[in-house]
């Protein structure tokens, strides 16, 4: 994780924070009270200060998708993906991550019926390994594609993904995160 001056200043905040409870807590005459404040005062200093981490990582760290475009290799029952990553925001982002999910065949909301949701699966048992093996109709992948991205900078990408012979009107839905 790449911290910006902004988590810094968050972890200043948050460990002046616990020295300020800490004081606080001196008063209390009782040492089992005062060490079980202390306690508390640096659980929820802590939960404080990893919260404000990932939220500062969302919204400081911002990356987007140009040009992405795919295409099937039917020799090797390939998909490849290619595109370019921008980084936004105004900081350096340490690492990029692209979830790429295809939906074979999606439902469309007029032709729904219920064999399409429920499926009847009470003799599973009796089948045999091959009848209990399904196809997947959704298949998701996790790729890195960029590292190490300045403020308005592009790096360009590709990945490859197994796309299944038996796949018809697939839906592709891209998912880009950054920290």
């Amino acid at each position: 994780m790449y911290f910006t001056i902004l988590h810094w200043l968050a972890i200043f905040f948050f460990l002046a924070l616990f020295v300020l409870l800490v004081v606080i807590s001196r008063k209390e005459t009782r040492p089992n009270v005062f060490w079980s404040m202390v306690f508390a005062s640096f659980l929820v200093t802590t939960t404080g200060a990893v919260f404000s981490m990932f939220v500062l990582d969302k919204y400081t760290k911002k990356g987007k998708l140009v040009e992405v475009e795919n295409h099937r290799i039917l020799r090797t029952e390939e998909i490849v993906f290619k595109g370019k990553v921008k980084n936004v925001g105004n900081f350096k982002i340490g690492q990029c991550k692209l979830t790429i999910k295809m939906i074979n065949n999606p439902v469309e909301s007029g032709k729904l019926s219920g064999s399409a949701v429920f499926k009847p699966s009470g003799m599973d048992f009796f089948k045999t390994k091959e009848k209990r093996k399904e196809r997947p109709n959704t298949i998701e992948k996790v790729f890195i594609v960029a590292k190490n991205i300045e403020p308005d900078e592009i790096q360009p990408f590709t990945v490859r993904m197994p796309y299944p012979p038996y796949f018809s009107k697939t839906r592709l839905i891209y998912k880009l995160h950054c920290h």
